[in-house]
């Protein structure tokens, strides 16, 4: 059976690269009918930061993206989930390397380290703890049994190194994006098993949960393809199947040169977590794409998009589209360029497609930020303003920054386009347009557009002079959805009443110029 893993540390925010790679596993999981597990690696407390777990937890759930087991899913047979609850696992298969010949214990000072490291830059040579220095430093390899022993009854600082195979043999395995990989010995270091602190180290630590939880498949970033040696090495030494590797294209930087970081969404910008978050010991804090205005199931879309394609034309795809069309092959090896306007465009697609009913309630919370209106409890009414401003939507936030006529009424008139189109002398045909509108006996958006029709063959006047003023009457602004519609949903008296102060507004104000 299929059984994958997402596996984060809690120091921070959840980067959208770990969100695509947790997207990449569930799509995965989802499509062989296998498992999708959320195993926390915290086995760094120094870079732990509290709340993060919560974070995480909370990402998955927003995006849609959710295990099937893990921490805050649900335990399955393989809990606990949080590494540190796992401690004492790890002592004993770090103990079964030393007994069979793959590990050892280092006891260098960090003193000797830097000697060591400073005399080879002396020479102009690159440090590594490898199969050559390994011979000049101190640890049980060059120390007898006796002294090895003598130092770890007293409790001598020291750590676990992997022994990496000496010679000119390499490492080979399969990568399902990359295919076949090699590295040779020499390229490789003996890696800290345990610390100093008898604390695991990923290398270790995420080994031994990845087969005592029978992890089949190995889906993670590209920064970890250099360690993947290493950890074939481990899986071999212990006598284990390895699983499939599939190391994931970075997501770059826009300009294409570089990782995606939060220097960069600052820089820019641009969110590059789903969520905010606040970091509770420096204070900084990151905007996510929730309160930018995505919407979760458009953040999926576009975050499959950097790097994997479906092999056709389209763009737009449902989670159950995408786990179906879901291959890695199809999965680019080079990395991919963050593109914010597709991002965006992506979601505004999302925003036409998606049914009133279930947009509106995305939608509330940008407006009651926006205003305090006692018309916000007014559900029919809420769902008209989305209705109407639907189309003209890229972002949740524009339905806020659009509508604010529909809520608090009008602050603020387009002055430049007043000073164009209004003419004082018209005002007693306007005053007219106005009676004609009070004395309707049914206010709809039929009845306003026949009565202006009607205004302008009596009237003498054009389109052009007319429709702008009575937009800029009603909303301040030449923008928005059909005045119509807009005079039907704000009600005939609230008409007559913007009407009436807008001409007076414009005819002080044309007077004053």
């Amino acid at each position: 059976m299929t059984r994958v893993r997402f596996a984060p540390s809690p120091t921070g925010a959840l980067h959208i690269g770990g969100v695509r790679t947790a997207l990449y596993n569930y799509l995965f999981a989802k499509q062989q009918g296998g498992d999708f597990i959320l195993r926390v690696e915290d086995t760094d407390q120094t870079r732990f930061v509290p709340g993060a777990e919560d974070y995480i937890i909370a990402a998955l759930k927003w995006c849609g993206v959710l295990p099937s087991e893990g921490l805050g899913f649900g335990d399955g047979s393989y809990a606990p989930y949080r590494q540190s609850n796992r401690m004492a696992i790890y002592q004993q298969y770090a103990q079964q390397l030393l007994e069979k010949g793959w590990a050892y214990y280092a006891f260098d000072t960090p003193d000797e380290l830097a000697a060591t490291r400073n005399a080879m830059e002396a020479r102009k040579e690159t440090f590594a703890y490898n199969a050559i220095t390994r011979l000049n430093m101190r640890n049980s390899l060059t120390l007898t049994p006796d002294e090895t022993a003598t130092l770890l009854a007293e409790h001598a600082p020291h750590v676990v190194r992997f022994k990496i195979p000496e010679g000119d043999g390499n490492v080979q395995f399969s990568d399902l994006i990359r295919g076949e990989v090699s590295f040779a010995f020499a390229q490789l270091d003996d890696k800290v098993l345990l610390k100093g602190d008898g604390l695991p180290t990923y290398h270790l630590a995420h080994l031994v949960d990845d087969y005592l939880m029978r992890i089949t498949h190995v889906i993670r970033g590209e920064e970890w393809l250099n360690s993947a040696p290493l950890h074939v090495l481990i899986y071999r030494a212990m006598g284990w199947d390895v699983p499939v590797f599939a190391h994931l294209p970075l997501i770059m930087r826009p300009e294409g040169n570089g990782k995606l970081s939060k220097r960069d969404g600052d820089r820019l910008g641009i969110p590059v977590f789903p969520l905010h978050f606040e970091h509770p010991i420096t204070g900084d804090s990151a905007t996510g794409y929730d309160e930018t205005g995505f919407l979760p199931e458009a953040v999926i879309n576009f975050m499959a998009l950097f790097g994997w394609s479906p092999g056709d034309d389209r763009e737009i795809m449902s989670l159950d589209e995408m786990v179906a069309a879901f291959s890695f092959e199809k999965i680019n090896k080079a990395g991919a360029k963050f593109d914010y306007a597709k991002a965006k465009w992506v979601n505004q697609q999302y925003i036409l497609a998606m049914p009133l009913d279930k947009l509106t309630p995305y939608v509330l919370p940008f407006l009651q930020k926006s205003t305090s209106s006692e018309k916000l409890n007014d559900a029919v009414f809420v769902r008209e303003v989305v209705r109407l401003l639907q189309e003209r939507c890229v972002l949740l936030t524009d339905f806020a920054a659009q509508s604010g006529y529909f809520f608090e009424g009008i602050k603020s008139y387009d002055e430049a386009t007043i000073a164009k189109k209004w003419k004082p002398e018209n005002s007693a045909k306007f005053e007219d347009l106005v009676k004609a509108i009070a004395e309707l006996p049914d206010f709809s958006a039929p009845d306003f557009e026949l009565t202006t029709k009607e205004f302008i063959q009596s009237s003498g006047l054009k389109m052009g002079e007319v429709m702008p003023i009575l937009r800029i009457a009603l909303t301040g602004t030449m923008a928005g959805p059909s005045v119509a519609e807009v005079a039907a949903l704000l009600g005939k008296e609230e008409v007559v009443a913007r009407l009436r102060n807008g001409f007076s507004h414009f005819n002080t104000a044309t007077k004053s110029a």
